[in-house]
């Protein structure tokens, strides 16, 4: 073992003895270093390209299932990454030995089996000079039963490889391969409907043809009229009838039915399948009952699926002609059915459907419409508050976190969607007089209380007698109701904040009730997040009251709370302070951060006494809060009250930062906190820039946090527009680049650390932003664009967006003329990047486009591309013609991937 060490690095080819030694070591070496190591090396090999030859021939030495499943495994990543290794003459042989080997090694194991016809599958849909594959493989094996569930097997997964991200094989190659699939989909069904007849009742073989016939639904190929009248139409669903169909035989063809459905989306294209469907489907019901007799959860959650997707198919035809033909209102039916099961995971699978339904009825707005399904929502609302139940020896307070809480959250999302059709008031005082006329137990109560919140900001508070008498009922109950019911009750009070903004006589009874809560540990987090909610509501009448929530302020951990709700009431308490009057605020902010700053200090001189550090991100999470919302209206010329505040806190935030600059999270926290400090005051926080900016340059050379790039373009954004602060701001900017660009030039190193691409071209945009000229004319610029350039293939979502729009503006403000007497300066400094990078930028957009970006980035790249051609448009049709020369035009499998004149169409296109 000892030779597959970690010295031993892939150099010459190494011995087959050697390769399954390490593959013997990856699945039972009991050691986990020993394990790790035999992966890394296996790793390499595969990497290397003398993974094609020993992969081939341990597939033919067929010593066990381990090393087999390790060269097919091999096989199919060599084919789907590294397929342009191979000369296009080895090609043909590949293939035939691919197919050798999975002939004899059908036998072995299953996912032996998937691995290679897989790598089937990735060769024939790369190789161009492969034509009519599905035809010749079914030529060659189809008389033969043993080989059936190996050629089944690679039919399956072919159509599923069509859109695989890991094959870049490109769209006319694609659009060639789909139409080819289609021509003999039909010659695979055959195919299916002949080993159906021929193996009879044999189960595995069953699942085979039902996987297979869903992938080829799935690739949207199969012809429906043709489909309509076949056999294995007739067999799946008399399989789903069968009460004693086995637990996977009946999920092979609940997919597959559930395929079919999704693959008719278009009814009127495909009327004829569509009405076997969905007469199909509606002779379920009675094997729906049946599974629920027999207690069959499996079974019942595969029915609710496929009467999901059919209701989901027939949606638009429901609310067009609901009742007739294919609208017939019994897949509503079907789904209310399910809804009543006692299982609330059979309902949850409907929201979607209930969640669209209420959509379109929401867009086509229509009276009659609403008329004719709200008594189905109705009769939803009613099961779903009951599934909403908690059980009724639950003891203590709701759990939001585990399943259950979970789907009572979708149940709240829903309802809030829905409930237009049956109207908000009328729904509540529903709602409110069963807990009114009745005397129901404690768990009917809370859920119908739980109901009432998720829909009591839709209802009008306007005069409203109904809300009023809630609000005063639900403030008068007893300690002695069940826990749940109070924990429940204070987050409908909290829903209920415009109430109390419009009857501000409620407002000390509802303080009051809450203040109960917020000493009680099961209920002070939910109270807290009421005191919240009415905080940000009445800011104004709770003005009165700040004096209390001071009080609860300054003694936060004598409450039992979450750290999410302590921040809550002090957001709640800012939120309140900024409507003071301004000569109060200084002070009372004083006091408000006065904790937080305490304890940071105590923190501090613990530090510097016994050597120990202690987290601080409670403390600095709540200072940032705090500052985050105190913004009170400040008039010109009058001082910011927070300036004072904020200049005193200053040197314990240093202090702490210095502390804990080598932990990345504490770093990022307090750089937070900093951020809305300096957010708060403006250009009142002057006096800290230069301190704040230094602090930042010199831990920055040590541990380069990207959130101090990003707090630097906060910086810009607030300081860039002052004429005296432009050249500190630049020479900030300088010094942060230079650890930036050492980081990012390492291997892998855009790849590796995205957050600081994201927060280095923030901080670049905003000085493009505030000031152009003073970044054009410095010598980094150039250093920027280039590593802009260079990101642009980066393939992360935030990243990728940042550097888009860094380019986007840059170019933007050559173009904008917004009559500042810099405009020509600036015109000039773009002419002159672009001049030296414009070509570059555009080729490598292409690239990037074509071969590393995903779709969703395209926008961005198209708003960039539009810049440059909008600055200079002949000269940008020039490069964009030099950057399409550049890309290839054909596939290593021999697939023309461009032709020349859809170049030049899309030339036309993107510069007409």
């Amino acid at each position: 073992r000892s030779s597959v060490g970690p010295c031993s690095s892939v150099g010459g080819k190494p011995s087959l003895a050697l390769v399954y030694q390490a593959v013997q070591a990856l699945y039972h070496d009991p050691d986990p270093a020993g394990k790790e190591r035999a992966s890394v090396w296996l790793g390499e090999l595969q990497r290397s390209m003398y993974a094609w030859e020993i992969s081939d021939q341990l597939l033919q030495l067929k010593q066990d299932v381990e090393s087999c499943y390790f060269a097919a495994q091999t096989m199919k990543m060599k084919i789907q990454t590294s397929f342009y290794e191979l000369p296009p003459e080895t090609h043909n042989a590949l293939r035939d030995s691919l197919l050798t080997h999975i002939q004899n090694l059908k036998d072995l194991s299953p996912i032996i089996v998937t691995q290679l016809a897989l790598a089937i599958a990735d060769l024939a849909l790369q190789m161009a000079s492969w034509k009519g594959c599905v035809h010749t493989l079914i030529e060659k094996y189809n008389n033969d039963i043993s080989s059936m569930p190996f050629l089944i097997e690679i039919l399956t997964v072919l159509p599923e490889e069509v859109h695989s991200r890991s094959l870049r094989i490109g769209a006319n190659r694609r659009t060639e391969i789909i139409e080819d699939l289609a021509y003999y989909s039909s010659t695979v069904v055959t195919l299916l409907t002949t080993c159906v007849e021929k193996t009879g009742n044999d189960e595995k073989m069953l699942i085979k043809v039902f996987r297979c016939l869903g992938s080829w639904f799935n690739l949207g190929v199969l012809d429906s009229n043709f489909m309509a009248s076949n056999q294995l139409l007739m067999v799946l669903f008399q399989v789903l009838q069968r009460d004693e169909t086995s637990t996977n035989l009946h999920e092979a063809a609940s997919d597959c039915v559930c395929s079919a459905l999704y693959a008719i989306e278009n009814v009127d294209t495909n009327v004829a399948l569509a009405l076997q469907l969905f007469q199909g489907v509606l002779t379920l019901e009675t094997a729906y009952h049946m599974a629920v007799a027999r207690e069959d959860l499996d079974k019942v959650l595969n029915y609710c699926r496929i009467f999901t997707e059919l209701c989901e198919t027939f949606l638009e035809t429901t609310v067009r002609t609901p009742g007739q033909g294919m609208g017939d209102l019994r897949t509503l039916e079907l789904l209310l059915i399910c809804a009543g099961h006692p299982q609330y995971e059979v309902v949850e699978i409907s929201f979607n459907f209930w969640y669209r339904l209420g959509e379109h009825l929401y867009k086509i707005n229509n009276a009659a419409l609403h008329n004719i399904f709200r008594p189905y929502i109705q009769r939803l609302l009613h099961c779903l508050a009951r599934h909403c139940q908690l059980d009724p020896d639950h003891e203590g307070i709701p759990e939001d976190t585990d399943d259950f809480g979970e789907f009572r959250m979708r149940v709240s999302d829903l309802v809030k969607d829905v409930i237009f059709l049956v109207g908000s008031m009328e729904c509540f005082s529903q709602l409110y007089s069963t807990l009114k006329e009745g005397n129901p137990p404690w768990e009917v109560t809370e859920a119908v209380l739980f109901i009432m919140a998720a829909i009591a900001k839709s209802v009008d508070p306007e005069n409203n007698p109904t809300l009023s008498e809630v609000l005063q009922q639900v403030v008068l109950l007893p300690e002695t109701v069940h826990m749940a019911v109070r924990y429940t009750s204070i987050e409908l009070v909290g829903e209920m904040s415009e109430v109390v903004d419009r009857n501000p006589r409620f407002l000390d009874p509802v303080l009051n009730y809450l203040m109960k809560g917020l000493r009680e540990k099961p209920l002070a987090s939910a109270a807290a997040k009421a005191i919240h909610n009415i905080c940000s509501v009445c800011r104004d009448h709770m003005a009165q009251h700040f004096q209390g929530l001071l009080d609860i302020a300054r003694s936060l951990d004598s409450f039992a709370l979450s750290t999410e709700a302590a921040v809550g009431l002090l957001k709640g308490t800012a939120l309140v302070l900024a409507r003071l009057p301004l000569e109060k605020i200084a002070e009372c902010l004083s006091d408000l951060c006065a904790v937080q700053v305490m304890a940071l200090k105590k923190l501090l001189a613990e530090e510097s006494r016994n050597g120990k550090s202690a987290d601080p991100t409670v403390w600095l999470d709540r200072l940032a809060v705090i500052f985050r919302h105190t913004n009170p209206i400040v008039e010109n010329g009058q001082t910011h009250p927070c300036q004072k505040v904020i200049q005193e806190i200053w040197p314990v935030l240093s202090e702490t930062l210095n502390t804990h600059q080598a932990d990345n999270r504490i770093v990022e926290r307090c750089c937070r906190c900093l951020r809305f400090a300096v957010r708060c005051v403006g250009k009142g926080s002057a006096s800290l820039l230069q301190p704040l900016v230094t602090q930042m340059v010199s831990v920055y050379q040590v541990y380069p946090h990207s959130c101090f790039l990003y707090l630097g373009s906060i910086l810009v954004d607030e300081y860039g527009m002052e004429e005296g602060c432009r050249q500190g701001l630049l020479d900030m900017l300088q010094a942060l680049c230079m650890p930036t660009f050492q980081l990012l030039e390492q291997p892998n190193g855009l790849r590796n650390h995205p957050d600081t691409v994201d927060d280095l071209f923030r901080l670049a945009t905003r000085f493009v932003q505030r000031s152009p000229v003073t970044l054009l004319s410095s010598s980094i610029i150039v250093h920027i664009i280039q590593c802009a350039i260079a990101a642009t293939s980066l393939d992360h979502r935030d990243a990728n967006c940042s550097v888009m729009k860094f380019v986007r503006d840059l170019i933007h403000t050559g173009v904008a003329n917004d009559h500042e007497e810099d405009f020509e300066v600036r015109k000039r400094l773009i002419g002159q990047a672009m001049e030296q990078h414009g070509q570059q930028l555009v080729t490598q957009l292409m690239h990037s486009c074509c071969f590393c970006l995903p779709p969703y980035t395209l926008p961005d790249v198209a708003e960039v591309l539009w810049e440059v051609m909008v600055f200079d448009r002949p000269t940008f049709c020039r490069w964009l013609e030099s950057a399409l020369k550049g890309l290839p035009k054909e596939t290593s499998g021999g697939a023309v991937t461009v032709t020349h004149k859809q170049l030049t169409d899309f030339h036309k296109q993107v510069t007409r």
